[in-house]
C-alpha cells in the first residue's frame, strides 16, 4: 500500500541504557580531542580504575556527548553513536486496496525486523501474511501494486491470530522486558496511526501498548538531511546514494530498505527519537 554546554567544562550526571550512573566532567570539544593526547590520558588514568570501568565510562561519555548534538563527531570515533533504544522494530504493512479505495482496508502482510540499536544490524524477523475477511478477494490493482497474489493470503491466519503471534515473538525476543527499550519504526504515520488501530476498532480487537509509539522515518530523515522525502523510500534511498532493495510496496522489502536507511543515517551520527504523539 502506498503511504505513506557551551565551551566550558561542566559537571554532569550521566546514565547509560543499562541504568548505570556516575558523575563525569565533560568538555564539549572532547569529540575532537587529539588521538595522541587521548591515548596518553587513558594511560594516565587507567591505574586508577578497576578493569572494565574505563570501557563503560567511554560508552557513557559517548551517550552524553551525543545527547548534546555531537553524534556526528562521535561517529567518526566509533562505528555508531549511542542510540536511545536497545532495539528498533521496523514495520511496514501492506493492505487490501483498489481504485477507488475500498473500505475498510485490511492488513494482508505483517513484517517486522528487529534491528539492534548498537550495531544497526537485523537480529530477527517476523513475517506473516494475513487473511482478509471483509474483502477476501484481492483486486488486480492490489496484486499489481504489492506483488501479493490470492494464494498468498488464502488460508492464512486472521489479524487477531497474527497479533497473538506477534506478542509471542516479542516475548521470545525479550522485547517485553521492562528493562529493554524498543520502539517501532515506520515509513510514515499511516501504519500505526491509521491502519492498525482502524482495523482493530472495526474488528473489536485491542491494540497493544507497544504499537502506540513509533518513529516516522520520513520525519527522522528530514531532521537529518534537511529535506522532506516526498516519494518516501525512493527519495530517501536517492538522497543517501543507496540502491533500492527488492520490490517497492513489498512489506518485507520495504522493511529492509527502512533498516538500510536507518543504518546509513546512524553511521552519519543521527540519533533516532520518537516522533509520534501519545494516544
Amino acid at each position: 500500500m502506498w503511504r505513506f554546554i557551551d565551551g566550558r567544562n561542566e559537571g554532569v550526571g550521566v546514565s547509560d541504557a543499562s541504568g548505570c550512573s556516575m558523575i563525569a566532567f565533560l568538555h564539549t570539544g572532547a569529540a575532537k580531542f587529539p588521538q595522541n593526547l587521548l591515548s596518553r590520558s587513558r594511560q594516565a588514568v587507567s591505574p586508577l580504575f578497576p578493569a572494565g570501568v574505563l570501557k563503560g565510562f567511554s560508552s557513557i561519555v559517548s551517550r552524553k556527548l551525543a545527547s548534546h548534538g555531537f553524534g556526528a563527531s562521535m561517529a567518526a570515533m566509533s562505528s555508531f553513536p549511542p542510540q536511545r533504544y536497545h532495539y528498533f522494530l521496523v514495520l511496514d504493512f501492506e493492505a487490501t486496496c483498489d481504485k477507488p479505495q475500498i473500505h475498510p482496508q485490511e492488513i494482508i502482510e505483517f513484517p517486522i525486523l528487529k534491528l539492534n540499536g548498537r550495531t544497526m544490524e537485523i537480529e530477527s524477523t517476523f513475517h506473516m501474511y494475513v487473511q482478509p475477511v471483509v474483502h477476501p478477494q484481492l483486486t488486480p490493482f492490489c496484486t499489481e501494486l504489492t506483488g501479493i497474489i490470492q494464494g498468498m493470503v488464502d488460508g492464512q491466519p486472521s489479524l487477531q491470530q497474527v497479533l497473538e503471534r506477534v506478542d509471542e515473538w516479542m516475548a521470545k525476543e525479550g522485547l517485553l522486558d521492562p528493562s529493554v527499550k524498543s520502539i517501532f519504526v515506520t515509513c510514515g504515520d499511516w501504519d500505526l496511526k491509521v491502519m492498525l488501530p482502524g482495523q482493530c476498532q472495526y474488528l473489536g480487537l485491542p491494540v497493544a501498548d507497544y504499537f502506540k509509539q513509533w518513529i516516522n522515518l520520513k520525519k527522522a530523515y528530514s531532521f537529518a538531511m534537511g529535506s522532506w522525502p516526498k516519494n518516501g523510500l525512493l527519495d530517501m534511498n536517492k538522497g543517501l546514494n543507496l540502491q533500492h532493495i527488492g520490490r517497492p510496496h513489498s512489506g518485507i522489502d520495504d522493511c529492509k530498505n527502512i533498516a538500510n536507511i536507518m543504518k546509513t543515517l546512524a553511521h552519519r551520527g543521527f540519533i533516532f527519537k520518537q516522533t509520534s504523539k501519545p494516544f
